[in-house]
Protein backbone atom coordinates (compact mmCIF):
# COMPACT_ATOMS: atom_id res chain seq x y z
CA UNK A 1 0.00 0.00 0.00
CA UNK A 2 1.48 3.89 -0.89
CA UNK A 3 1.02 6.19 1.85
CA UNK A 4 -2.55 6.99 0.35
CA UNK A 5 -4.70 4.30 -0.30
CA UNK A 6 -2.90 1.65 -0.87
CA UNK A 7 -1.88 -1.96 1.02
CA UNK A 8 1.27 -0.35 1.99
CA UNK A 9 3.64 3.54 10.83
CA UNK A 10 7.93 5.78 14.27
CA UNK A 11 10.79 3.57 15.99
CA UNK A 12 12.00 5.65 18.87
CA UNK A 13 15.61 5.35 20.37
CA UNK A 14 14.67 2.49 22.17
CA UNK A 15 15.54 0.43 19.71
CA UNK A 16 18.15 -1.74 21.71
CA UNK A 17 15.59 -2.48 24.55
CA UNK A 18 13.03 -3.21 22.19
CA UNK A 19 14.82 -5.70 20.45
CA UNK A 20 16.08 -7.24 23.72
CA UNK A 21 12.42 -7.30 24.90
CA UNK A 22 11.53 -9.10 21.59
CA UNK A 23 14.33 -11.35 21.94
CA UNK A 24 12.91 -12.43 25.44
CA UNK A 25 9.47 -13.28 24.08
CA UNK A 26 10.82 -15.24 21.33
CA UNK A 27 12.68 -17.34 23.77
CA UNK A 28 9.03 -18.77 25.18
CA UNK A 29 8.10 -19.64 21.64
CA UNK A 30 9.40 -22.75 20.21
CA UNK A 31 9.30 -21.48 17.16
CA UNK A 32 11.25 -18.35 15.14
CA UNK A 33 9.67 -15.20 14.29
CA UNK A 34 8.74 -14.68 10.70
CA UNK A 35 7.09 -11.77 9.26
CA UNK A 36 5.84 -13.55 5.98
CA UNK A 37 3.31 -10.04 4.82
CA UNK A 38 6.86 -7.23 4.44
CA UNK A 39 6.68 -4.55 1.64
CA UNK A 40 9.17 -2.41 0.78
CA UNK A 41 9.04 1.08 -0.30
CA UNK A 42 10.56 4.31 -0.31
CA UNK A 43 10.74 4.45 3.75
CA UNK A 44 11.44 0.64 4.24
CA UNK A 45 13.75 -0.14 1.63
CA UNK A 46 15.66 -3.23 1.15
CA UNK A 47 18.83 -1.96 3.69
CA UNK A 48 16.11 -0.20 5.86
CA UNK A 49 13.99 -3.92 6.57
CA UNK A 50 17.20 -5.74 6.62
CA UNK A 51 18.46 -3.47 9.85
CA UNK A 52 14.70 -3.60 11.24
CA UNK A 53 14.54 -7.43 10.84
CA UNK A 54 17.95 -7.60 12.79
CA UNK A 55 16.45 -5.22 15.54
CA UNK A 56 13.08 -7.32 16.33
CA UNK A 57 14.52 -10.59 16.06
CA UNK A 58 11.68 -11.26 13.40
CA UNK A 59 12.84 -12.45 9.81
CA UNK A 60 11.49 -10.81 7.08
CA UNK A 61 9.43 -12.35 4.02
CA UNK A 62 9.58 -9.43 1.62
CA UNK A 63 6.21 -9.65 -0.86
CA UNK A 64 5.31 -7.48 -3.94
CA UNK A 65 1.85 -7.24 -5.52
CA UNK A 66 1.73 -9.49 -8.42
CA UNK A 67 -0.56 -9.44 -11.51
CA UNK A 68 -2.18 -8.13 -14.47
CA UNK A 69 -1.88 -3.99 -15.15
CA UNK A 70 -5.22 -3.71 -14.53
CA UNK A 71 -3.77 -3.80 -10.81
CA UNK A 72 -1.96 -0.28 -9.84
CA UNK A 73 0.64 -0.52 -7.36
CA UNK A 74 3.78 1.13 -7.69
CA UNK A 75 6.53 -1.74 -8.73
CA UNK A 76 4.08 -4.32 -9.73
CA UNK A 77 5.32 -7.90 -10.88
CA UNK A 78 3.51 -8.54 -14.25
CA UNK A 79 5.70 -10.84 -16.26
CA UNK A 80 8.18 -14.01 -15.85
CA UNK A 81 11.18 -10.97 -16.61
CA UNK A 82 9.79 -8.42 -13.84
CA UNK A 83 9.32 -11.80 -11.49
CA UNK A 84 13.23 -12.85 -12.01
CA UNK A 85 14.10 -9.26 -11.87
CA UNK A 86 12.65 -9.07 -8.25
CA UNK A 87 14.25 -12.83 -7.48
CA UNK A 88 17.17 -11.46 -8.53
CA UNK A 89 17.34 -8.64 -5.93
CA UNK A 90 16.41 -10.22 -3.13
CA UNK A 91 18.52 -12.95 -4.08
CA UNK A 92 21.59 -13.57 -1.22
CA UNK A 93 19.64 -11.50 1.14
CA UNK A 94 18.37 -12.99 4.70
CA UNK A 95 14.70 -13.19 3.77
CA UNK A 96 11.97 -15.29 1.94
CA UNK A 97 10.73 -14.04 -1.21
CA UNK A 98 7.09 -13.89 -1.54
CA UNK A 99 4.51 -12.20 -4.10
CA UNK A 100 1.39 -10.76 -2.88
CA UNK A 101 -0.68 -12.33 -5.41
CA UNK A 102 -3.56 -10.08 -7.03
CA UNK A 103 -6.70 -11.01 -8.92
CA UNK A 104 -7.75 -14.47 -9.70
CA UNK A 105 -6.08 -13.89 -13.09
CA UNK A 106 -2.33 -13.52 -11.94
CA UNK A 107 -1.07 -16.80 -12.84
CA UNK A 108 -1.81 -15.34 -16.65
CA UNK A 109 0.94 -13.40 -15.90
CA UNK A 110 3.70 -15.85 -14.47
CA UNK A 111 4.78 -19.21 -16.16
CA UNK A 112 4.58 -22.04 -13.44
CA UNK A 113 8.32 -22.61 -13.64
CA UNK A 114 9.36 -19.11 -12.46
CA UNK A 115 6.71 -18.91 -9.99
CA UNK A 116 8.04 -21.92 -8.65
CA UNK A 117 11.40 -20.47 -7.60
CA UNK A 118 9.78 -17.95 -4.79
CA UNK A 119 9.44 -19.33 -1.70
CA UNK A 120 5.36 -18.48 -1.19
CA UNK A 121 2.59 -16.88 -2.48
CA UNK A 122 0.35 -14.61 -0.50
CA UNK A 123 -3.31 -13.47 -1.76
CA UNK A 124 -6.16 -12.13 -0.12
CA UNK A 125 -10.08 -11.39 -0.56
CA UNK A 126 -9.85 -7.70 -0.41
CA UNK A 127 -10.31 -6.47 -3.96
CA UNK A 128 -13.82 -7.94 -4.15
CA UNK A 129 -15.62 -8.46 -7.13
CA UNK A 130 -19.19 -6.87 -7.37
CA UNK A 131 -22.35 -8.20 -8.46
CA UNK A 132 -21.97 -5.49 -12.01
CA UNK A 133 -18.41 -6.72 -12.32
CA UNK A 134 -16.70 -3.67 -10.68
CA UNK A 135 -13.58 -4.58 -8.73
CA UNK A 136 -14.02 -3.02 -5.23
CA UNK A 137 -10.79 -2.37 -3.00
CA UNK A 138 -12.27 -3.52 0.13
CA UNK A 139 -9.77 -1.32 2.32
CA UNK A 140 -10.16 1.78 1.01
CA UNK A 141 -12.33 4.48 2.98
CA UNK A 142 -15.95 5.29 2.03
CA UNK A 143 -16.57 1.58 0.79
CA UNK A 144 -20.43 1.48 1.02
CA UNK A 145 -22.13 -1.64 1.59
CA UNK A 146 -26.46 -2.09 0.57
CA UNK A 147 -26.67 -5.19 2.54
CA UNK A 148 -24.06 -6.56 4.84
CA UNK A 149 -25.90 -9.75 4.91
CA UNK A 150 -26.01 -10.62 1.17
CA UNK A 151 -22.67 -9.19 1.44
CA UNK A 152 -21.16 -11.36 3.70
CA UNK A 153 -22.46 -14.44 2.41
CA UNK A 154 -20.53 -13.18 -1.25
CA UNK A 155 -17.69 -12.06 0.72
CA UNK A 156 -17.41 -15.67 2.19
CA UNK A 157 -17.69 -17.22 -0.99
CA UNK A 158 -14.73 -15.22 -2.15
CA UNK A 159 -12.78 -16.01 0.29
CA UNK A 160 -13.01 -19.58 -0.44
CA UNK A 161 -12.85 -18.73 -4.41
CA UNK A 162 -9.68 -17.52 -3.84
CA UNK A 163 -8.39 -20.61 -2.02
CA UNK A 164 -9.66 -22.78 -4.68
CA UNK A 165 -8.57 -20.82 -7.47
CA UNK A 166 -5.03 -19.60 -6.90
CA UNK A 167 -2.25 -22.25 -6.10
CA UNK A 168 -1.27 -19.61 -2.08
CA UNK A 169 0.44 -20.75 0.31
CA UNK A 170 -0.85 -17.85 2.65
CA UNK A 171 -4.54 -16.03 2.81
CA UNK A 172 -3.83 -13.11 3.66
CA UNK A 173 -5.81 -10.31 6.00
CA UNK A 174 -8.36 -13.06 6.78
CA UNK A 175 -12.28 -11.71 7.55
CA UNK A 176 -11.01 -7.76 7.41
CA UNK A 177 -14.32 -5.89 7.18
CA UNK A 178 -15.13 -2.46 5.33
CA UNK A 179 -14.83 0.48 8.04
CA UNK A 180 -18.51 0.85 7.27
CA UNK A 181 -19.62 -2.45 8.55
CA UNK A 182 -16.04 -3.21 10.53
CA UNK A 183 -18.02 -2.55 14.03
CA UNK A 184 -20.61 -5.35 13.46
CA UNK A 185 -17.99 -7.74 12.79
CA UNK A 186 -18.75 -9.89 15.98
CA UNK A 187 -22.07 -10.76 14.75
CA UNK A 188 -21.69 -10.96 10.96
CA UNK A 189 -19.03 -13.72 11.10
CA UNK A 190 -20.85 -16.21 12.29
CA UNK A 191 -19.29 -19.37 12.88
CA UNK A 192 -21.09 -20.67 10.21
CA UNK A 193 -19.02 -18.39 7.93
CA UNK A 194 -15.78 -18.75 9.61
CA UNK A 195 -16.02 -22.92 9.51
CA UNK A 196 -16.53 -22.41 5.39
CA UNK A 197 -12.90 -20.20 5.01
CA UNK A 198 -11.64 -22.43 7.58
CA UNK A 199 -12.68 -25.88 6.07
CA UNK A 200 -11.54 -24.27 2.79
CA UNK A 201 -7.92 -23.31 4.13
CA UNK A 202 -7.55 -27.00 5.40
CA UNK A 203 -8.88 -28.99 1.76
CA UNK A 204 -6.64 -26.80 -0.05
CA UNK A 205 -3.41 -26.77 2.61
CA UNK A 206 -3.80 -23.12 2.42
CA UNK A 207 -1.92 -21.19 5.82
CA UNK A 208 -3.93 -18.80 7.62
CA UNK A 209 -2.35 -15.06 8.41
CA UNK A 210 -2.49 -13.51 11.54
CA UNK A 211 -2.52 -10.31 10.99
CA UNK A 212 -0.66 -7.64 13.39
CA UNK A 213 -2.22 -4.66 11.55
CA UNK A 214 -5.58 -5.23 11.23
CA UNK A 215 -5.42 -7.60 14.51
CA UNK A 216 -6.87 -10.73 12.62
CA UNK A 217 -8.35 -12.92 12.66
CA UNK A 218 -10.73 -13.40 15.96
CA UNK A 219 -9.54 -15.55 18.62
CA UNK A 220 -12.65 -17.49 18.32
CA UNK A 221 -12.07 -17.92 14.52
CA UNK A 222 -8.22 -18.75 15.36
CA UNK A 223 -9.89 -21.34 18.04
CA UNK A 224 -11.28 -23.00 15.37
CA UNK A 225 -8.95 -22.73 12.73
CA UNK A 226 -6.17 -24.33 15.32
CA UNK A 227 -9.33 -27.58 16.00
CA UNK A 228 -8.90 -28.10 12.25
CA UNK A 229 -5.24 -28.31 12.18
CA UNK A 230 -4.86 -25.50 10.04
CA UNK A 231 -1.88 -23.50 9.80
CA UNK A 232 -0.82 -20.18 10.74
CA UNK A 233 1.30 -17.22 9.37
CA UNK A 234 2.22 -13.69 11.13
CA UNK A 235 2.51 -10.85 9.25
CA UNK A 236 2.34 -7.52 10.16
CA UNK A 237 1.58 -5.83 6.82
CA UNK A 238 2.48 -2.51 8.48
CA UNK A 239 4.33 0.00 6.29
CA UNK A 240 6.54 2.33 7.40
CA UNK A 241 8.80 2.10 10.24
CA UNK A 242 6.74 -0.22 12.37
CA UNK A 243 7.09 -3.00 9.88
CA UNK A 244 7.75 -6.34 11.21
CA UNK A 245 5.64 -5.66 14.65
CA UNK A 246 4.01 -8.69 15.83
CA UNK A 247 2.29 -8.09 18.70
CA UNK A 248 -1.00 -9.48 18.30
CA UNK A 249 0.05 -12.26 16.21
CA UNK A 250 2.46 -13.14 19.92
CA UNK A 251 0.08 -12.48 21.81
CA UNK A 252 -2.80 -14.90 20.54
CA UNK A 253 -0.21 -17.51 19.51
CA UNK A 254 0.60 -17.58 23.48
CA UNK A 255 -3.44 -17.74 24.24
CA UNK A 256 -3.96 -20.66 21.78
CA UNK A 257 -0.83 -22.02 22.92
CA UNK A 258 0.63 -22.34 19.32
CA UNK A 259 3.84 -24.70 18.83
CA UNK A 260 6.03 -25.32 15.70
CA UNK A 261 3.71 -28.01 14.22
CA UNK A 262 1.01 -25.23 13.93
CA UNK A 263 3.00 -22.66 11.99
CA UNK A 264 4.04 -22.08 8.36
CA UNK A 265 6.86 -22.74 7.19
CA UNK A 266 7.75 -22.29 3.06
CA UNK A 267 7.23 -25.59 1.41
CA UNK A 268 10.30 -27.81 0.26
CA UNK A 269 10.90 -27.21 -3.71
CA UNK A 270 8.27 -29.94 -5.54
CA UNK A 271 5.98 -29.27 -2.94
CA UNK A 272 4.78 -25.34 -3.41
CA UNK A 273 1.02 -24.98 -4.03
CA UNK A 274 2.14 -23.87 -7.39
CA UNK A 275 3.72 -27.24 -8.26
CA UNK A 276 1.41 -29.51 -5.92
CA UNK A 277 -2.32 -28.19 -7.62
CA UNK A 278 -3.30 -27.89 -10.94
CA UNK A 279 -3.92 -24.54 -12.62
CA UNK A 280 -3.79 -23.07 -16.07
CA UNK A 281 -0.53 -21.12 -16.60
CA UNK A 282 0.73 -18.16 -19.22
CA UNK A 283 3.07 -21.27 -20.65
Amino acid sequence: MTAIFSRRVFLGGGACSLALANQKTIATLDFPLVDYHVHLDQVVTLEKALELSRQRGVKFGVVEHAGTKENKYPGLLSSDDDLRWYMAMLEGKPVYKGIQAEGTDWMTCFSKAVVAQLDYVLSDALTFPEKDGRRVELWRPGVSIGDPQDFMERYTDFHIRVMAQEPIDILANPTFLPEAIAAQADALWTPQRMKRIIDAAADYGVAIEINSRYRLPSLPFLQMAKKARVKFSFGSNIHGLDVGRLDYCIEVAKSLGLTRKDIFTPAPQGRKAVERRKFVWAS
